[in-house]
């Protein structure tokens, strides 16, 4: 009597197997993206934000003796492209639309005001204060209100940003949003207005000390 011969079952190959888990793997994600647009199931792959900062060191004291008298609202809309020579935009570049949003604040530096620069009459009824000329500060963009509009990348942009600890960076744009603000700031009234404002601050804090005439310069 004869015994009939089992035929082993073949074993799957390597590389099907690997196909197989990268299958199943888009399958999951594709479940999981189809599922979070499930009203009542969108949370089930979100994820979980946790701040674990440690606390902020005061590190150092500045002591200040300006007097902030103007603060510049600005908008700028930054075209940034970077081309590649020789390959197409496609392949290698990158093209970045920024709206930047940020303000200029404009000040007058009464610390540099010396006792020369300080002229009152016998009767301390009548001053004459000589100033420095507004300055303007830093551009300080506003991370509510600057946003990216549009980001075109080439293939291999795209692949150094897998490899990047910042991937889609802002830094260059956001650098000549502000170096732009900066320069409309320079352009604007912004200077004139504070020492305008400068000037109405003291005229009344010395009338309300009894002096019946101020006058302020601004000058070297």
């Amino acid at each position: 009597m004869t015994t009939p011969i089992r035929k082993l079952p073949r074993r799957m190959p390597g590389w099907a197997k690997v196909l197989c888990a990268v299958v199943l793997v888009l399958v999951v994600l594709f479940a999981g993206l189809r599922l979070s647009v499930v009203p009542g199931l969108k949370d089930l792959f979100g994820t979980e934000t946790q701040d674990r900062s440690g606390p902020a060191l005061l590190k150092s004291v500045q002591d200040i003796s300006r007097y902030e008298a103007a603060s510049g609202n600005f908008q700028v809309v930054v075209d940034l492209e970077k081309d590649a020579k020789l390959l197409p935009d496609a392949i290698r570049g990158t093209r970045t639309l920024y709206v930047g949003a940020g303000t200029v604040d404009a000040f007058v530096d009464l610390g540099k005001v010396d006792e020369d620069d300080v002229k009152v009459n016998s009767d301390r009824t009548s001053a004459t204060l000589r100033l420095p000329h507004a300055a303007l500060g830093e551009p300080a963009l506003d991370p509510e209100r600057s946003y990216a509009v549009s980001k075109q990348r080439g293939l291999l942009d795209r692949l150094g940003d897998l490899f990047s600890d910042n991937p889609n960076g802002e830094q260059a744009v956001q650098k000549l949003a502000a170096r732009h603000i900066g320069d409309a700031a320079k352009d604007s009234e912004l200077k004139a207005r504070a020492e305008s404002n400068t000037t109405a601050m003291l005229r009344g804090l010395l009338h309300s000390l009894g002096f019946e005439e101020v006058r302020v310069v601004y000058g070297p």
